[in-house]
C-alpha cells in the first residue's frame, strides 16, 4: 500500500450552488487483496478491498455494512447521475437534510427485501434471455 497525503488537502466546491467544500485528504494506491478500513467516530467501519479484477466497493449491504449501522440507499441527482450512499441509522435528520439541499433523489434502500425483489428480477431476465 502506497499512501501519499495532500499537505495541506486540496479543496473544491460540490453540490447544488457549490456550497459544499470537500478536502481532498490523500490519495492511497492499494495492491491485490490489500484492504483498507474507514472508520467512523462511533464505530462504524466501511472496507475498500482492492482485487486484481477492480475492487469490493462496500463490505457486504446486507451483512457487515447493516452490522455496523449504515443503510444503503441508491440515489438518483437532478442530472440523472446515479450513487450509493451509506447512510449512519443515528444521522437521518442530517441525511434528510442533505438530500433537500442538494436536491437528490432516493430511488430505493437496498434492504433485505428490495435486494429479494432485485436478485428475482434479475433472475426473472436472465432466464427469459
Amino acid at each position: 500500500m502506497k499512501i501519499k497525503r495532500n499537505e495541506p488537502p486540496r479543496e473544491y466546491a460540490v453540490g447544488h450552488g457549490g456550497k459544499v467544500i470537500i478536502k481532498d485528504c490523500a490519495h492511497i494506491v492499494l495492491s491485490d487483496d490489500e484492504q483498507i478500513t474507514l472508520k467512523t467516530e462511533r464505530g462504524g467501519e466501511y472496507d475498500v478491498a482492492r482485487k486484481d479484477w477492480g475492487f469490493y466497493a462496500t463490505p457486504s449491504i446486507n451483512g457487515r455494512l447493516a452490522d455496523y449501522g449504515f443503510k444503503t440507499a441508491l440515489i438518483k441527482n437532478r442530472h440523472g447521475k446515479f450513487y450509493i450512499f451509506l447512510v449512519e441509522e443515528t444521522k437521518e435528520s442530517e441525511f434528510n437534510h442533505y438530500m433537500q439541499i442538494e436536491d437528490l433523489t432516493i430511488c430505493g434502500w437496498l434492504d433485505e427485501t428490495t435486494l429479494a425483489i432485485v436478485e428475482q428480477a434479475l433472475a426473472s431476465s436472465q432466464a427469459a434471455s
